[in-house]
């Protein structure tokens, strides 16, 4: 017996139609641009220590956030997490490993996804963006990646959307 209009349990007036589907923890996909995101949504990307975002989605976020000094003040290590807090929404920088030139593990991933969880049930986050993190220039496999989230998260209420841009081919 299904009572979802009882006691108000849901926000009818919300258009977002997934509040309607995500109690409790899921990863949903979506194509398009992460910077597209509903601008409440917090956002999560792989960086090194070294804080260089030189290339890939990573350049991205330094162009649009800024605040690398701030960043390499919180003196984050492979396996953390240094956070920016912009416009009501927190920028998760998962620290994967030291160099931009070297390959992170899923340790230090897991590690990092691990301090991203703690902070976000801290802080009342419940929907997190990130494109297929570690997935890119990084080469970890995105079927394991999407195992260590699911590991790291079942037990929240946290919703994570993966951004995928629509593919250039013909």
């Amino acid at each position: 017996g299904g009572s979802a209009g009882a006691g108000g349990q849901f926000d009818w007036t919300r258009a977002d139609v997934f509040d309607l589907q995500t109690r409790g923890f899921a990863i949903r996909y979506v194509t398009g641009s992460l910077f597209e995101c509903p601008a409440g949504e917090s956002l999560a990307h792989c960086i090194s220590q070294d804080c260089r975002m030189g290339a890939g989605i990573a350049a991205l976020f330094r162009k649009r956030f800024g605040s690398i000094e701030e960043l390499q003040e919180q003196k984050k290590k492979p396996g953390e997490v240094a956070v920016l807090q912009k416009n009501n929404r927190y920028i998760y920088y998962l620290i994967t490993k030291e160099k931009a030139s070297y390959k992170p593990t899923y340790s230090s991933l897991r590690g990092s996804l691990i301090a991203m969880k703690t902070h976000s049930l801290a802080n009342g986050v419940t929907r997190i963006s990130m494109p297929r993190i570690g997935c890119g220039l990084d080469k970890l496999s995105w079927d394991k990646v999407a195992t260590i989230i699911q590991e790291v998260f079942c037990n929240t209420d946290i919703c994570i959307s993966v951004y995928t841009l629509r593919a250039c081919r013909t």
